[in-house]
């Protein structure tokens, strides 16, 4: 079975061969690990997900620095991220929009939109993974990058004229740029914005309904209209808004699971929606020793795994994560599902 009909069959509740794996790579675990031993790992414990990894060299030209360096970093958008560290991302301490006045003249990169669809379509046939696209879509993200998290917090709770104006502007590219990538080959559309603190929403389930499920349910239309999967991230305790997701069609979710009561979510949504990882990397990644992450397999597994399907073995590699422990968490998953699939 190749990786993207191990994926599709994870999604589709329809028994892949084994649990799909997906491992994601912050740059600064290749400067606290080693680029070598990295890379070994990765050829040990190889992922089921690719990317075109196209570059679109007009969408690069309106940037300026790069991301993942200690310095200044202007993205597409115009927005200036001051990074302290290299392998991480840094933060927007001064938004280009800290005055709704300048709010005429923000211009969303339509360059975006300017896609090589035959390079794309290349790099998925040459390959036999689950591709995803080179797109996506964060819109309570983006607008705190253009705004200021502070300002957007208070724009929701004033519910200022302005910030619809934002939104409409922000998730009308969004939709073109869903629409552009669901054209291609690939085999799945992402989107994300971080919507949970360690305890709750970080707005009302509510107001979250109103202004942002619209928005989410419009990519999986767009994107299910095409014959995509449709895969979201969010960060944080989002218990609250699981339902809405599979109401809307969402395939996957990446989300914290140990920020909530890993239990009460396979009572409730266990078998309705691909739980796309993770590990906790808070306290279980960096452990001192592999026990802690092949516990937190084990509940995973016991709570959310079927096998028809229903969850990818994914986590997030970054700095302060013990390779140990990420072989662990790969091994358990291998150890705990064998002969189930």
């Amino acid at each position: 079975m190749t990786s993207r009909e191990r994926v599709r069959r994870c999604l589709e509740f329809e028994g892949p061969d084994r649990v799909p794996r997906d491992l994601w790579l912050l740059p600064i675990a290749c400067r606290e690990h080693g680029q070598d031993a990295v890379e070994e790992f990765q050829r040990r414990w190889s992922s089921d997900f690719g990317r075109p990894g196209i570059v679109n060299r007009k969408l690069a030209a309106l940037a300026e620095g790069a991301p993942y360096i200690a310095g200044t970093y202007r993205d597409e958008w115009g927005c200036v991220f001051e990074n302290v560290q290299d392998g991480i991302m840094g933060l927007v301490r001064e938004p280009i929009l800290d005055d709704w006045s300048k709010l005429t003249d923000l211009r969303p990169p339509v360059e975006a939109l300017e896609v090589d669809v035959a390079a794309v379509n290349s790099a998925c046939r040459a390959s036999d993974k689950f591709m995803l696209a080179d797109c996506c879509p964060r819109p309570f993200e983006r607008m705190q990058f253009i705004r200021g998290t502070e300002n957007l917090l208070m724009d929701l709770a004033v519910d200022a004229p302005e910030l619809h104006q934002l939104l409409g502007m922000v998730h009308d590219l969004n939709c073109r740029e869903v629409e552009v990538w669901a054209s291609t080959e690939v085999d799945g559309i992402s989107f994300m914005d971080d919507w949970g603190s360690q305890q709750c929403l970080l707005i009302s389930p509510e107001q979250w309904r109103r202004l942002f499920k619209p928005l989410y349910a419009e990519y999986v239309e767009i994107a299910r209209s095409a014959g995509k999967k449709t895969l979201m991230h969010s960060d944080g305790y989002i218990f609250d808004i699981y339902e809405d997701l599979i109401e809307i069609g969402v395939d996957a979710i990446n989300s914290q699971l140990f920020c909530m009561d890993i239990e009460e979510i396979g009572r409730r949504f266990a078998g309705r929606i691909t739980f796309w990882g993770e590990i906790d990397r808070q306290r279980v990644l960096p452990a001192e020793s592999t026990e802690p992450a092949r516990d937190a397999v084990r509940r995973v597994v016991e709570n959310l795994y079927r096998p028809s399907g229903g969850v990818i073995a994914q986590f997030e590699l970054g700095g302060s994560t013990r390779l140990e422990n990420a072989g662990a968490v790969f091994q358990a998953w291998q150890d705990l599902t064998e002969g189930r699939a």
